[in-house]
């Protein structure tokens, strides 16, 4: 018998129904797969080994059910026994801003947990943490979203950050109004590059507004975008982050109207006990940004 086919039984039947253990099921597999191998499976047996509608296992059913349990359970608990004399390795890949402001504490809590733990952290961008996830390359990514993740990919929701506009200090801009309701505006503009969620958000509520602004520098990171700001270079396209807007050189224009960012973590097939040990943890960062943004800002 095809193992997979029996995992696949074994979440159907544990679950009661297909469509219910779709939401169990470690990896991202759609309904008429499931239903497809699971014929298959009967097929080879010569038995139907449940009813549909409504769900019931027959008595085949129940038979392989009995014998496939406790194997699959006991997987969990079989990977921490070999893994418990080891050294865990966690790999995660996030935004330069992320891993330097964000992610320090937050491996700080894990490590009382996970003694020696080893780490691998990788900087870039959106399309290429879900090309590294689908290789198995890291086993969590926090990124933007602009578009639902591939198929076969988990995501944890974790704080909407709003668009804004850094400008010198010193500029005679009060609103951003009064920049983009400029059909062209006159400062040079500064932003992430063009496959980033932020710039394409950005350039989406331009063309609401009818404003044509071409970037004049690309910058690799906000960092960036805030340092050639605060030097006079232009004005910058970044996010409501209390950590970026530190620099007493820039000054900041919310972008009423824009769409926010979303930011999330993706992962992969089952979580182990580290990477969910990580969700909760950034889900907590998480919750904490958002009620730093909620508190009123001296701009």
């Amino acid at each position: 018998m095809n193992v997979h086919h029996l995992e696949l039984f074994y979440y159907v039947a544990r679950s009661g129904g297909i469509s219910r253990a779709l939401r169990r099921i470690p990896y991202g597999i759609q309904q008429p797969a499931v239903s497809g191998q699971l014929r298959q499976l009967e097929r080879q047996l010569g038995v139907t080994l449940f009813q549909r509608t409504p769900f019931a296992l027959t008595k085949e059913g129940d038979e392989l059910y009995a014998f496939v349990r406790p194997f699959f359970e006991g997987l969990d608990n079989v990977e921490r026994r070999i893994r418990r004399h080891t050294t865990p390795l966690l790999r995660i890949a996030a935004s330069e801003i992320v891993l330097r402001n964000h992610l320090p504490e937050v491996i700080r809590r894990l490590r009382r947990r996970f003694p020696g733990l080893r780490l691998d952290l990788r900087s870039g961008y959106h399309p290429q943490f879900e090309d590294w996830l689908s290789a198995g390359e890291i086993d969590i990514a926090i990124t933007a979203l602009e578009r639902k993740p591939r198929a076969h990919l988990h995501r944890l929701d974790l704080v909407n950050l709003g668009l804004i506009l850094l400008i010198p200090h010193d500029a005679r801009y009060r609103s951003a109004r009064e920049l983009i309701s400029n059909k062209m505006p006159e400062p040079a503009l500064i932003s992430l590059p063009a496959t980033e969620s932020l710039h394409r958000n950005f350039e989406r509520g331009l063309k609401a507004n009818r404003c044509e602004w071409p970037v004049a520098i690309v910058a690799s990171s906000l960092d960036l975008v805030v340092q050639y700001v605060a030097n006079g270079y232009g004005v910058g396209v970044g996010l409501d982050l209390p950590d970026l807007l530190a620099d007493r050189r820039v000054r900041v224009l919310p972008l009423n109207g824009f769409d926010p960012i979303e930011v999330a973590a993706l992962w992969r097939g089952r979580p182990s006990e580290i990477v969910l040990a990580v969700l909760d943890e950034i889900e907590a960062e998480g919750n904490k940004l958002a009620r730093r943004l909620r508190r009123p800002k001296q701009r």
